[in-house]
């Protein structure tokens, strides 16, 4: 049950998007119950496109989550206001410093590696800019790789247990499993990250993340949604 005695949050979320996965996950994991509104990024149009959503996020992106009259944007904010609002089984370390560790792993993924590969950069390089198919695949591949080989680097530390950090899944881990399912998707190599492969397999056997993942979600595929975001 949830610990929430007011109104359970809702997500605005894509069966597909890794932003989205981050948020299931850390939602399951935290024992949160929460109401999901699919948002189609494809069909008709991009559902992110219509006003009705766009009232809810004028960036036009998911996840999106609505609590108490609260919206809030952005995956990490969106965890980051999970962990406060609800402080029961805490996604972050205690101590400050393993805190900042795992802000960093989260962050890095959030920032350095996923804008580069989303839908809509993919889209633009294509569409705008008039790039192929392989040379777009280069790109995301490079995006991966570099981010994965510091990730990779960070995880041989004394402090990643059996997952990121310590011998429980945390916030680092929300991010890193939905990061690899992308990369799964595009056919990068990830033979050279057996740190990163290690804990997403373990991740991905605990019920949270697997009711979190895409093939799970009830939009998966759905093509043209005609529900419009309430």
């Amino acid at each position: 049950m949830s610990e929430n005695k007011t109104t359970a949050p809702v997500l605005y979320s894509y069966w597909r998007s890794s932003s989205s996965y981050r948020v299931r996950i850390a939602l399951n994991l935290k024992g949160i119950d929460y109401q999901q509104v699919p948002v189609h990024l494809v069909s008709n149009g991009g559902e992110q496109n219509q006003p009705a959503y766009r009232e809810i996020n004028p960036l036009g992106l998911v996840p999106a989550l609505v609590h108490d009259g609260q919206v809030v944007v952005q995956s990490l904010a969106i965890c980051e206001y999970l962990e406060e609002a609800f402080p029961a089984s805490p996604l972050l370390p205690a101590d400050k410093r393993s805190r900042a560790r795992v802000r960093s792993i989260a962050q890095s993924i959030a920032s350095e590696i996923q804008p580069l590969n989303n839908l809509g950069v993919m889209q633009y390089l294509k569409k705008e800019m008039g790039q192929t198919e392989e040379t777009v695949r280069r790109w995301y591949v490079y995006w991966v790789d570099r981010g994965f080989s510091a990730i990779e680097s960070w995880l041989g530390s004394r402090h990643t247990g059996r997952f990121c950090h310590g011998d429980a899944p945390g916030l680092a881990d929300c991010f890193l499993v939905p990061q690899v399912y992308n990369a799964e998707r595009f056919d990068c190599d990830l033979e050279p990250y057996p740190l990163i492969m290690r804990i997403t397999s373990l991740c991905r056997e605990l019920p949270g993340f697997r009711a979190a993942a895409p093939e799970n979600q009830p939009d998966t595929g759905i093509k043209g949604l005609t529900r419009t975001p309430a």
